[in-house]
């Protein structure tokens, strides 16, 4: 459902260093029953003394661990092992911005805005306060907490519609690279032999889309998944700031991310250190037939073991009831699916990390001291303060409308002016600072606002009665009821949220109406949870009435649809849901204009701020993508509105994505971006508005004018279909890189030194300020398509006025490879090279070009065994499981699919063309220069009994040219081509 094993309150819920020193293993059976040793015996144990390698105190505790002991390792509810006096342990304690679910915690901005700050020493300061936090809850120790943190998120933000968008860095690999590294370093304390916390880079991989999340297959030819995919992942790994992997719940190519040989084959090769890779939670059971959604496996214990050899460790799953797992492994063992040596490797990964901690450490180990002074201190809430300020954008400041001066008289309105909003990973927040608290507060004095959102009753047009609500933190269940219009408990606050839902917020107590077993109430402090069941819509009818409708999460799955209109269900009144024909028909009596009474506020002001945006609960979030990526129509009515009475307009938008407002920001003079920015967001947001800040953040995603420059959110190849700043060859509303300040800046000439270019910055304006230096690189000539452009390094750097620093930025030739399709392999072409260098991609100021040495790409050679995979490319085919364990075919969709491998050397004369092809019968066609040209084999393909059953297909070469051409691969519906040859 979800990466992690939920509290039990909530419901359902998420080489090798021992390769040569394998311990002898226990007799298979019970637990041994093994009195615990005097504690003097115990501290002498070899795993006990840190001045032995990690590798030898491995190797000492897996030869006194029984089988059973190891085995129960692989739950993420590790028991504790009394008689060698071991601790519990457990996996996942999720710390995306902060330490959450544990209690009150300082909570900084959102991914999406650690990363909007280009600053990675400042986010490896946050990364180092998170993990001071986690220590200091850890000393309490109870099961639901760990020293295994599930963060950084690696995953590209390559479709700005993705749920989990605020869980990302950004749409680039490189910068994602880059803060994940950062975040990584603090979370570790930078020594991977003594870890502060053991950090688990998510998910891997592929994983953008929450629509059928667990049975989508995210398609990655080769390029994509070298140069893209995973080049997001690798940093942080190769630099050990991160300890290992979660797998995704989604499909790769045709097969579980659970099961992807690359988290050996590929992940295991970029460290030499152990790794501990988890699930994400219940994805094991995902795979088993009749439990979830993808079938791959009969039995668990064939997925648990096929999962282990591919190079999980830790299984997420059942919550704390690790049975099913353990039983799962020993079955898989008993039958032989694994071997003795693969639960002694996985084993001594997970034993690694733990002892890298410091758990068997005298005194807990480095940071076995830090407690519960670490939370929330004084110097967490000012980085948190410093990191929300640096996070912010500025996307458009007309006519220096901002800064504001001190002296300014301001109004704040709009719909999160007065409040901050947590997201799902979110921590609880110690304090809140709002918008207009912050500005206040820096003012030295009260400032007037609105919410901005219409007041409502709703009366029942059939009988006269009022929608009626509870007083009290209790509140009551809604139902209709004689009250007066007069009375606060027929007051409802509606906030627009777009795409027709709303949230209904009681005046009688504040609290907002939600689902729950005694019916609607109001008894909400926020919507939230995991059901988000505090969504409703308003349809209005022909006659002018409305119904109201129940909206929540829940609604979409499959397992409750209806009924979901809201009306009188028993004699009391009290409102249940009901079928459409038998819903109330209610009148929407406005007891108070928001858009009016924000329209008060700021009229005859200095200038008027709006603070509008998204709920991190319903505007797109886990288990749901984003359905409009647009501001919500309340709320731009609102911003039209304001700007009408007092064209002196500051706009804050606070959300956790890239929108579509080209027509509010042609309206407003000013737009401030910021994520849902943490306790903090209100006084950075002053020291922004009022300039003791100087904005320095850039976007890292491109905002698009129209969802239609969007493909489908399903659709992973960026080559095809010029997906992100790389290939996207429309005109976008805020590109890749954006970011003004309220000082300007001038580049000199960029110069080559040994390991990269320097590039003089001098600050010409009268303001202090930081300037994030981005160097972009594109390749002129090359066999393959490249990116139109591509960064490959950065640096913020702070400037006085008239203030010049020179600017180091590293590039070397190995930065300009990309992957050889006809070989396999990374390649550096030689190629002119245009190196640019500015404030964003494409405001690039200082340019010059590199001529690089590399190698010439020759044609292709057809007549050795190609992969299909590696084709330039293709119409109406998906890649495929070549098989459960490993490998990559093509599949057709349609017939007259084709692939095609360009520039190939041909020779003329006789020869066979061979085929290894399964699945649907039909026929195989050789073609040149198009899909509809010339033929020169047809292979006549008869089927297999499965789709993992190949067979090999063979035909004369007929007409075929001397020379180069680009050869095409027809197929028919149905069939899978695994590899072939022209010989």
């Amino acid at each position: 459902m979800h990466d992690r094993g939920r509290p039990a309150t909530t419901g359902i819920s998420r080489r090798n260093l021992l390769a040569a020193a394998t311990a002898a293993l226990a007799v298979p059976g019970a637990l041994m029953a093994v009195a615990a040793p005097p504690a003097s015996a115990a501290a002498a144990y070899p795993f006990r003394n840190p001045s032995h390698s990690v590798a030898a105190r491995v190797k000492d505790l897996l030869g006194r661990l029984t089988l059973d002991e190891k085995i129960s390792l692989f739950h993420q509810y590790q028991p504790a092992v009394d008689r060698l006096g071991i601790k519990s342990f457990r996996t996942g304690t999720e710390a995306l911005h902060g330490v959450a679910w544990l209690g009150r915690a300082t909570v900084f901005p959102q991914a999406i805005g650690l990363a909007s700050t280009w600053d990675p020493e400042l986010i490896e300061r946050v990364g180092s306060a998170v993990g001071d936090e986690a220590r200091g809850f850890q000393q309490e120790r109870p099961a639901g907490w760990g020293l295994n943190l599930w963060a950084p998120v690696a995953n590209l933000l390559r479709d700005p519609r993705w749920g989990r968008n605020e869980e990302g860095y950004s749409e680039d690999p490189y910068l994602t690279g880059a803060i994940s590294t950062a975040y990584g370093k603090g979370l570790t304390g930078g020594d991977p032999d003594h870890l502060k916390t053991a950090p688990t880079i998510k998910h891997f991989s592929a994983n953008n889309n929450e629509v059928r999340r667990d049975r989508t297959s995210s398609d990655l030819r080769p390029r994509v998944k070298h140069e893209y995919d995973q080049a997001a992942f690798r940093p942080a790994i190769e630099a050990d700031a991160v300890t290992g992997v979660m797998s995704a719940y989604n499909l790769v190519n045709g097969r579980p991310c659970t099961v992807d040989p690359d988290l050996n084959d590929a992940v295991r090769s970029w460290t030499d250190r152990d790794l501990l890779n988890v699930t994400d939670a219940w994805a094991p059971n995902n795979l088993v037939t009749g439990v979830g959604a993808q079938n791959y496996y009969p039995t668990l214990a064939e997925a648990d073991a096929a999962a282990m050899k591919a190079g999980i460790d830790s299984y997420t799953t059942d919550d704390a009831d690790s049975a099913p797992t353990t039983t799962a492994v020993k079955k898989a063992l008993t039958d032989g699916l694994l071997t003795q040596a693969d639960i002694d490797r996985a084993a001594g990964h997970i034993l690694a990390i733990r002892v890298r901690l410091g758990e068997f450490d005298p005194n807990g180990g480095r940071y076995g001291g830090l407690g519960k002074e670490a939370i929330d201190t004084p110097a967490h809430r000012a980085l948190a303060r410093e990191t929300a300020a640096k996070a912010a954008v500025l996307l458009k400041n007309s006519g220096g409308t901002l800064p504001l001066r001190r002296s300014a008289d301001v109004a704040v309105v709009g719909p999160l002016a007065d409040t901050l909003y947590t997201d799902w990973y979110a921590g609880t927040l110690p304090y809140a600072v709002t918008p207009r608290d912050g500005i206040a507060a820096k003012l030295g004095k009260d400032v007037a606002g609105s919410e901005g959102v219409d007041r409502i009753a709703l009366r029942n047009a059939s009988t006269g009665k009022y929608v009626t609500a509870g007083t009290g933190t209790a509140g009551a269940p809604l139902r209709e009821t004689t009250a007066a219009a007069t009375e606060e408990t027929v007051r409802f606050d509606v906030f627009d949220w777009g795409a027709g839902i709303v949230t209904l917020r009681s005046v009688a107590n504040g609290l907002y109406v939600g689902r729950g077993d005694g019916g609607f109430v109001n008894d909400q402090v926020q919507p939230g949870g995991w059901y988000v069941m505090q969504q409703f819509s308003l349809e209005k009818q022909a006659d002018g009435t409305y119904l109201l409708k129940y909206a929540g999460y829940e609604t979409a799955d499959s397992w409750w649809t209806s009924p979901v209109y809201l009306g009188p269900s028993g004699a009391d009144g009290v409102l249940g849901l009901v079928e459409k024909a038998a819903a109330a028909r209610y009148t929407r009596e406005v007891v108070r204009s928001g858009t009016q009474e924000a329209v008060a506020a700021v009229t005859g002001k200095d200038a008027a701020i709006v603070v509008i945006g998204s709920m991190p609960a319903i505007n797109g979030r886990e288990n749901h993508d984003r359905t409009d990526m647009g501001i919500a129509p309340a709320q731009a009515a609102l911003v039209a509105a304001v700007v009408a009475a007092n064209p002196r307009t500051v706009v804050i938008v606070e959300n956790s994505y890239p929108t579509t407002i080209g027509e509010l920001a042609a309206q407003v003079p000013a737009l401030l971006w910021t994520s849902h920015a943490g306790q903090e967001t209100g006084n950075a947001l002053a020291d922004l508005v009022f300039g003791d800040a100087n904005p320095a953040g850039r976007l890292t995603q491109t905002w698009y004018r129209s969802e239609d420059d969007l493909p489908s959110i399903l659709e992973y190849d960026i080559i095809k279909h010029e997906r992100t700043y790389w290939y996207f060859r429309g005109t976008p509303l805020y590109p890749f890189g954006h970011g003004l300040s309220y000082t300007t800046f001038a580049y000199g000439q960029l110069k080559r030194f040994d390991g990269g270019y320097t590039v003089d910055v001098t600050n010409t304006g009268r303001r202090a300020g930081d300037e994030v230096v981005q160097l972009y690189v594109h390749q002129r000539t090359s066999r393959d398509v490249q990116p139109i452009q591509q960064l490959k390094a950065f640096r913020r750097v702070s400037l006085k006025p008239g203030e010049t620093k020179t600017v180091r930025l590293r590039l070397t030739s190995r930065d300009l490879a990309h992957w050889d399709v006809t070989r396999s392999r990374w390649v550096v072409e030689s190629a002119t090279y245009d190196i640019r260098a500015g404030s964003s991609s494409s405001d690039l100021r200082a340019r010059t070009t590199w001529k690089v040495s590399g190698e010439t790409i020759a044609p292709r050679d057809l007549s050795r065994t190609t992969r299909a995979e590696n084709f330039d490319d293709y119409a109406s085919i998906r890649l495929v499981d070549e098989s459960k364990a490993r490998g990559t075919a093509v599949g057709a969709t349609a017939d007259g699919a084709w692939v095609s491998y360009a520039d190939a050397r041909l020779a003329s004369g006789k020869g066979r063309f061979t085929a290894r092809v399964a699945g649907t019968a039909g026929t195989l066609e050789v073609r040149l220069g198009s899909p509809t040209g010339r033929r020169v084999a047809s292979a006549a393909f008869a089927g297999t009994s499965s789709e993992y059953a190949y067979a090999t297909v063979t035909a004369p070469l007929d007409g075929v040219p001397a020379g180069k051409d680009d050869v095409y691969l027809v197929l028919g519906e149905g069939m899978r081509l695994a590899s072939f040859t022209l010989g």
